[in-house]
């Protein structure tokens, strides 16, 4: 696809441009194919909606007077206010105050005007003009009353009860938890209720389940697969046909494991570890063929795009593809045949990669061995699992020395270690949380990802070098600005680090991360540090791993649970395999990644948001039966409206300033401290501190805490309970229905205008 953006911006920022219409720029242009000029068409008309471009009466371009107005997506905040987040990359978040967002609401994409005077630092603005509607779904409980209901969202950033009339509830009362379309949204003058229809009722807010089935919901994430997909995989055999192992190099004879945890079931990666004749190692990764089952534009490859990757819950696993193929013909279970790709890589006794060979291959796994046993084998030298597996135990002392020294010379050129303990809530069968049990990184685990890492490097610096478009995944350096605010935080630690935030090498924050290991405050600058990095993410261009300390990496390693995995076999097989780099397919490619990498990164933000909801919400429910116990906890975050402690069990809660009651405290910012006044006592990060746990909200998913010796909060007297009135509305609904019907529209003459004249006009998009 031709790009024209720079094209059209080159034209109409010269000297002497004059308006052009849609024809002329066709004329000069010379797009003539129909593709083109329609791709030419929706660049101007892009342009027109980001305020770049302006579209006058007789429907000419000219270049827009206001250069203030940015375009982008909107992030609500549950106090009202939001921020946007501009399409370009370069220019820095807006805010937007409650009386500033115009009928928006969060995820929508709007057009910006920034104000020429800012408050404070913060770059201020007010939406303009709506283009594109970002939710249209959502999930909320269920109010009834006479002949029309109301639903309350369960997110707090959509501030608005949508009206549903009675005809379209599905039969829903009060309680139900709702799944909602909106049908209509006010306009930016309307101060009226969105309206829209019940498309699903997920169950009573008390019924086991639901709680989770709602967060599911919300996030907008399928838990059903389509029929056309289910059919398909029904199609595919449960064993492989030999036919397919034609021209694949046969590593059936090589003694091969898998290591995975215990209740997994999509066992995606194989591994070989030998040592050579030379004192090298050889260390062969094999991963599942999933492309040689799932076909580009097939059903079950529109889904796995749309889903983007797995989601993992506390109770349930939402699989990216069937589970016919993941849990069957594309997990590498023992003494069965599997296609594969392999990565083969030869290191010297120091850990430089001297060779490697990228290759379609045939495996059979002789062991499907987990971390707890692999653990028990290498780190506590349990005598009855190495007899119970002893084929296994050299290859696995074999494997172990050439992990160590892969993860030795990752530190040595800085890559970052984040150790966190990582908490999983056990769940029962009704969904009730059980307990929380923190599972650190054993051997096993750290050596399996040593191996899974070198070989995501080894595919990376391979396709770089080919200089072909590709998919990388990449962490971009630190912001400045934030890294800065983390050093100033660390000084009252005692720790000085020197050179600014933009020329900070990662070995650095590895520095940190060591200096303060050990010591009470570690989880929580660790922490910090995470927060202060930028987000890792997919895209077309190779711009290394900060992180990692790498300049080549990329995802090749489970494409059974992520589709830029699934992407990356496809342009491994494409170009190595099939030797297709021609014009035409690197044409294609360069312009189909972009988007998918956006599409991918955005699906995976979404798989976290709702692992975190589910988390906070199965802790806070786990913390209800802990009401009125004590625990020691760390000051983990300090605000100016109390301080975050988190508990061993990495449960966080709030202690509110109004229930800090020996005195009365001021927020330092500097210090990121809490200090009473009289007492002059301190609170701050890193701090241990004895706690009571108060109370839990299930709905906001917060737990309260108090710290213990303090005295109670006085609270006012009531002599009697609140009166609650409930104040039904008057039967107007004649009246509210006709109010909300939208206003049809007509061409005069009849005609059918040209697409390209009839969006963009009003700034308002899809629904």
């Amino acid at each position: 696809m031709r790009d024209f953006k720079e094209e059209i911006l080159a034209i109409v920022n010269s000297d002497d441009y004059k308006p052009m219409t849609t024809d002329e720029f066709k004329e000069s242009f010379g797009a003539d194919d129909s593709e083109e000029f329609k791709d030419m068409v929706k660049t101007l008309v892009s342009l027109e909606e980001s305020g770049k471009l302006v579209r006058t009466k007789k429907d000419k371009y000219m270049k827009s007077p206001d250069s203030n107005k940015v375009k982008g997506t909107l992030s609500m905040h549950k106090r009202g206010f939001g921020f946007l987040r501009p399409e370009e990359e370069e220019i820095e978040d807006v805010f937007i105050p409650p009386n500033a967002v115009n009928g928006a609401f969060d995820g929508d994409t709007v057009l910006v005007e920034v104000e020429t005077s800012t408050r404070g630092d913060k770059t201020e603005g007010h939406v303009v003009s709506i283009l594109e509607r970002g939710v249209t779904k959502f999930v909320g409980e269920y109010s009834a009353n006479v002949n029309y209901g109301f639903v309350v969202p369960d997110s707090k950033t959509f501030k608005t009860d949508v009206f549903i009339p009675r005809n379209n509830n599905l039969g829903a009362i009060d309680g139900h938890k709702v799944l909602v379309e909106i049908t209509k949204f006010p306009d930016s003058q309307d101060q009226g209720n969105p309206e829209g229809h019940v498309i699903q009722i997920l169950g009573h807010k008390n019924d086991p389940g639901v709680d989770i089935l709602s967060i599911i919901y919300q996030h907008g994430i399928d838990i059903d697969f389509p029929d056309e997909v289910l059919e398909q995989a029904e199609g595919i055999p449960d064993e492989i046909n030999q036919d397919d192992t034609k021209g694949r190099v046969d590593l059936r004879d090589d003694f091969t494991i898998t290591i995975d945890g215990a209740d997994a079931k999509d066992l995606d990666d194989a591994v070989s570890v030998k040592k050579l004749g030379n004192g090298n190692y050889e260390l062969t990764v094999s991963i599942a063929d999933v492309s040689h089952y799932i076909t580009k534009n097939s059903p079950m490859d529109e889904e796995a795009y749309h889903r983007g990757t797995s989601v993992y819950l506390v109770d349930r696993v939402i699989p990216m593809i069937p589970h016919r193929l993941s849990n069957g013909i594309c997990s590498l279970n023992p003494h069965v045949d599997r296609l594969t790709l392999s990565c083969r890589m030869e290191f010297t006794p120091g850990g430089k990669a001297v060779d490697h060979e990228i290759f379609e291959s045939v495996i059979k796994s002789d062991y499907r061995m987990t971390y707890g046993n692999v653990n028990l084998m290498l780190t506590d030298k349990d005598q009855s699992i190495i007899d119970e597996f002893k084929e296994v135990y050299e290859p696995l002392l074999a494997a172990e020395e050439l992990a160590a020294i892969l993860r030795a010379k990752r530190e040595k050129r800085g890559a970052i270690d984040f150790d966190f303990d990582e908490a999983a809530v056990v769940v029962g069968d009704d969904g009730t949380p059980e307990d929380i049990v923190l599972r650190n990184r054993g051997t096993g685990e750290k050596m399996i990802e040593e191996f899974m890492l070198a070989a995501n490097e080894a595919v990376a610096e391979h396709f770089h070098w080919m200089e072909v478009p590709f998919m990388y995944r990449i962490h971009e350096e630190p912001k400045e600005e934030k890294l800065s605010k983390f050093f100033d935080f660390l000084t009252g630690f005692g720790v000085v680090v020197k050179g600014k935030g933009n020329q900070i090498h990662p070995h650095a924050l590895q520095e940190i991360i060591e200096e303060v290991k050990g010591r009470p405050e570690e989880m929580v600058i660790s922490t910090l540090m995470l927060r202060s990095m930028q987000q890792a993410k997919y895209s077309p261009e190779s711009l290394g791993h900060f992180g990692l300390s790498t300049e080549f990496y990329t995802h090749f390693t489970s494409p059974i649970r992520r589709y830029p995995d699934l992407i990356v076999h496809r342009l491994i097989r494409e170009y190595l395999f099939n030797g297709k780099t021609d014009a035409k397919t690197i044409r294609r490619n360069k312009s189909e990644l972009p988007e998918i990498a956006k599409h991918t990164s955005e699906r995976e933000r979404r798989a976290q948001d709702a692992e975190r909801d589910t988390d906070d919400l199965k802790k806070a429910e786990f913390m209800m039966k802990h009401v009125g116990e004590t625990f020691e906890g760390v000051v983990a975050g300090v605000m100016n409206f109390g301080m975050f402690v988190e508990l061993p069990n990495t449960i966080e809660g709030l202690v509110h300033v109004t229930n800090m009651t020996d005195d009365h405290y001021n927020f330092n910012e500097r210090a990121m401290a809490m200090i009473g006044e009289r007492t002059g006592t301190v609170f701050r990060i890193g701090d241990k501190v004895e706690i009571e746990v108060m109370g839990v909200n299930l709905e906001e998913r917060l737990i309260d805490f108090k710290v213990v010796g303090m005295p109670d909060r006085k609270r006012p007297e009531r002599k009697q309970a609140p009166v609650t009135i409930k104040g039904d509305a008057r039967d107007n609904k004649k009246e509210k229905t006709r109010s909300r019907e939208k206003k049809g529209s007509y061409n005069k003459g009849g005609k059918k205008k040209p697409f390209y004249k009839s969006v963009a006009k009003k700034g308002k998009g899809k629904k």
